[in-house]
């Protein structure tokens, strides 16, 4: 039996809950994705997700599979901080957060991001209240769209490779 193709993304919403045939769990890293084979949830099969191009999948999305049908998308529990603090000292964390370059989830009272000590330590040191959790994590895309592999954006047409080891003016 040939394997199913999921060909196109359909925004949450964008499809009929009648179409769906089954979801898919991922963690955010593996949402960015443009041709991999994934599991559907409780063992109903696999499906070749084959997109013209990489696309970050948001919690809720749809697959459309070439022979009909959708398969959802849900957000994969994940180790995840979450910070803590007042209005302006949060201001600061993330100032502090953003820095870092790391991706972060910009809720009201809080941000979230991923469970790392040595960044936990930082935060804490600048009066944060952080708590480890498992919960779905979206950060930010960030200015440029999509977050790159080497942990930052190019500005323009930039496009280049380099390895992930290179300084930037706050490095020291």
């Amino acid at each position: 039996m040939k394997t199913p193709r999921a060909i196109a993304v359909l925004a949450k919403g964008a499809y009929l809950a009648a179409e769906e045939i089954g979801t898919v769990t991922l963690s955010f890293d593996d949402r960015y994705r443009r041709r991999i084979l994934l599991a559907m949830d409780g063992g109903r099969g696999e499906f070749l997700l084959d997109l013209p191009q990489a696309v970050r999948l948001a919690e809720g999305d749809g697959l459309r599979l070439e022979s009909g049908g959708v398969v959802c998308v849900r957000a994969a529990q994940e180790p995840i901080l979450e910070v803590r603090a007042g209005a302006s000292s949060l201001a600061q964390l993330a100032y502090h957060i953003g820095n870092r370059h790391l991706p972060a989830q910009i809720m009201g009272e809080m941000i979230l991001i991923r469970q790392d000590q040595v960044i936990e330590d930082m935060l804490n040191g600048l009066g944060a209240d952080c708590r480890k959790t498992l919960r779905p994590f979206s950060p930010e895309q960030g200015a440029y769209g999509r977050v790159p592999r080497h942990g930052h954006a190019h500005g323009g047409d930039d496009h280049h490779s380099h390895g992930d080891r290179h300084a930037h003016a706050h490095d020291g």
